[in-house]
């Protein structure tokens, strides 16, 4: 039988009796644990045995009265103050020494029992010998893969005692616990330390430790996905990006490129998130880059940067928030999301309704779900701050929608022109044409004479309606 069948229970006790052995007493000790073994194998009391409970015979190895002092002496675990190598020896030393034993022992049962009578027990008696032969130790590799092994679980101990520390700090044994009993801390107080210590509780990471602070003198940058960790000589620190905010502005005034500004202002951005810098400025920074987004028509930006704004405004960071509330209701009026529209609408507080920018948005929402498309084309053609841009994006469904309830009757080019604030008669009948409307009941005349058929038009338009306006995509919508 080898070591490697025992079950785990007798493994630990033998490693226990292994780690109290001395110089003096070890080949006493061995050879009493070679005989209480060999008599539980003979009586099949391996698996059955308390090996817990048992004591040796001898008193000066007994577990309730040993020689050692109080406790019990244990190996030591493999920590930092262990080295690797340290280690590994005593990891063979104890697979040596249960070897050894089990060595002896099967030398002394191979002699006492009687020869095997069938095959099934000449079977066995190959695979137990096999099997007692399989752990080398000269293996340096096995011996290596042990010790990482015991390394992982000494790592996920540590973890454990960590979790555990702070719940376990504040628990008095019976014999202490009057020292706790005039101890008053309040909800907001830490019980491992002072509230201005980082390192009280173990289990809350101090952040500022890793924080970067940038070092680079350049103005302008542009942007590069982050790859690698971060270099303080590759950001710039707070005052060169006051800097560059100012000179972003200017350049903006001068028309410079679109592709280029966006490039300059994620850089900006980026060095801000890398440095956790959130502020005012950081704030005024996404509120500039999403106006110059929605003027460019780039969608994509502007929805990264409402997001990240409607989490500076969470944390009481002060800003144009009643602005970004009404562009918010719109773009959730463009994509026609009316399920988390209504929650949002019911979710603004009375100071955000009494706001002429939310007034106008709600002002929206409410002409556009009951048809009213008159209103609907006032408060486009008088949006306040930047919202008309964001209509922009939805104002064609909703002409058309408009023209589908207006073709019902023989109506003037002229009238469909004001009515849905088109910006030249021009551009209304282009508009037709490119929605397969275009039919006149006078062709020939000028367009502030033309009379649109309604009875082909009106077919036309609830088809281009399904194929264009039906579904919408936002992308990076929040």
């Amino acid at each position: 039988m080898s070591s490697e069948s025992w079950p785990p229970p007798l493994k630990e006790w033998v490693a226990k009796c292994l780690g109290q052995m001395t110089e003096s007493n070890r080949t006493e000790a061995q050879t009493e644990l070679r005989q209480v073994i060999a008599d539980a194998y003979a009586a099949h009391t391996l698996w059955t045995t308390d090996w817990d409970g048992v004591q040796l015979k001898r008193s000066h190895f007994s577990f309730r009265r040993s020689i050692f002092p109080n406790v019990l002496v244990k190996r030591q675990p493999f920590t930092e103050a262990c080295s690797l190598v340290q280690y590994q020896r005593s990891q063979a030393q104890d697979v040596r020494n249960i070897n050894h034993l089990n060595s002896t022992f099967l030398d002394r049962r191979d002699s006492n029992d009687p020869p095997a009578s069938n095959k099934k027990a000449k079977k066995n008696a190959l695979k137990n010998a096999n099997a007692s032969r399989t752990f080398d130790i000269n293996d340096q590799s096995a011996l290596n893969l042990r010790a990482q092994r015991f390394q992982r679980e000494h790592e996920l101990e540590r973890t454990k005692h960590l979790r555990e520390s702070g719940q376990n700090a504040l628990k008095a044994n019976q014999n202490t616990a009057h020292l706790f009993r005039d101890m008053t801390l309040s909800r907001s107080e830490s019980p491992y330390g002072g509230a201005d210590d980082p390192e009280a509780d173990p289990n809350v990471l101090d952040w500022d430790r890793f924080t970067i602070v940038g070092t680079s003198q350049d103005i302008f940058k542009d942007y590069l996905r982050l790859t690698t960790e971060p270099r303080p000589e590759q950001i710039r620190p707070y005052a060169i990006l006051q800097q560059t905010l100012l000179e972003l502005k200017k350049r903006w005034r001068e028309k410079s490129s679109y592709s280029w500004i966006c490039s300059q202002f994620k850089s900006l951005r980026q060095d801000l998130t890398v440095q956790r810098l959130k502020t005012d400025f950081t704030v005024q920074v996404y509120e500039i880059h999403a106006r110059m987004a929605l003027e460019s028509g780039d969608m994509v930006e502007y929805n990264q940067c409402q997001a990240t704004l409607k989490t500076l405004y969470e944390l009481g960071i002060p800003g144009k928030d009643k602005e970004f509330t009404a562009y918010r209701i719109l773009m959730l009026l463009h994509g026609r999301n009316r399920s988390e529209l209504n929650i949002f609408v019911g979710q603004l507080t009375p100071e955000q309704k009494a706001d002429s920018a939310v007034r106008h948005a709600l002002a929206v929402q409410r002409a556009q779900a009951m048809g009213n498309y008159h209103s609907l084309f006032d408060l486009y053609l008088t949006a306040p701050n930047m919202g008309a841009y964001i209509m922009d994006h939805f104002i064609d469904r909703e002409r058309i929608r408009a023209l589908m309830v207006i073709t019902k009757a023989t109506i003037p080019l002229q009238f469909i022109h004001n009515e849905l604030a088109f910006d030249s008669l021009d551009a209304t009948r282009q508009f037709l044409v490119d929605h397969s409307a275009a039919f006149f009941t006078d062709p020939r005349e000028p367009d502030s004479k033309k009379t649109l058929d309604c009875k082909p038009a009106s077919s036309q338009l609830a088809q281009k309606f399904e194929e264009k306006y039906r579904k919408v995509l936002i992308k990076g919508a929040i």
